[in-house]
């Protein structure tokens, strides 16, 4: 029996509410993700000036780009690989990756807020990489390593393998990543897997 046109804007009428929670959820996180990163402190900024009798160069806090320095230090979640996994975007994967697993789960379910917020996160990836640095505790094991080897290769361990997690290692190599739910449970928990590492390293180093 084909719909009336009352019954079709009444049902039109009831999906409102939940679509307009989808675009709140986007407008939130991304307000927050761009206030993050406009509040990072800024590092102090050097300039070289040269000893006049000795002629050879001091640096002084001055003038110098904060940027020049933040390039020295590497990114725990650098850029290019947040792009890349945009690409697949839909499926919610650039935001497990920069630490923000609750949108991802969203964007899974939903193709990425019905492609609109996929489409937005282009131009919020700067501001969620440079939060997700300000998160990340760096050290020996790195972290887009870990999620490449997730990505690619998760289904045999790989990761697990390389955090040296040997005995879960194994068990996923047997299991195909406990048949599946492993490696979902990993794209919740990887990057503070990594941070545990990073921590327990630094502490028994």
């Amino acid at each position: 029996m084909g719909w009336s046109q009352s019954e079709f804007f009444s049902q039109r009428i009831q999906e409102i509410p939940l679509s307009a929670g989808w675009l709140v959820v986007l407008v939130l996180d991304s307000m927050h993700a761009i206030l993050r990163s406009a509040s990072a402190p800024v590092p102090p900024r050097f300039m070289t000036t040269m000893d006049t009798r000795s002629n050879t160069p001091i640096q002084s806090t001055s003038d110098m780009q904060g940027s020049d320095i933040q390039g020295r230090i590497a990114s725990s979640h650098p850029r290019s690989i947040g792009y890349l996994f945009w690409l697949i975007g839909f499926s919610g994967l650039h935001r497990f990756y920069f630490g923000k697993p609750l949108t991802g789960a969203i964007w899974f379910f939903t193709g990425g807020l019905l492609l609109v917020g996929w489409i937005i996160d282009l131009f919020l990836i700067p501001a969620m990489a440079d939060e997700a640095d300000r998160n990340s505790s760096r050290g020996e094991y790195d972290h887009a390593i870990a999620w490449v080897l997730l990505v690619l290769l998760g289904i045999f361990g790989a990761h697990r393998f390389y955090l040296g997690k040997i005995g879960t290692g194994l068990l996923y190599l047997l299991t195909a990543g406990l048949f599946g739910f492993g490696i979902l449970y990993d794209l919740c928990t990887l990057n503070e897997q990594v941070d545990e590492q990073n921590q327990k390293t630094s502490i028994t180093g």
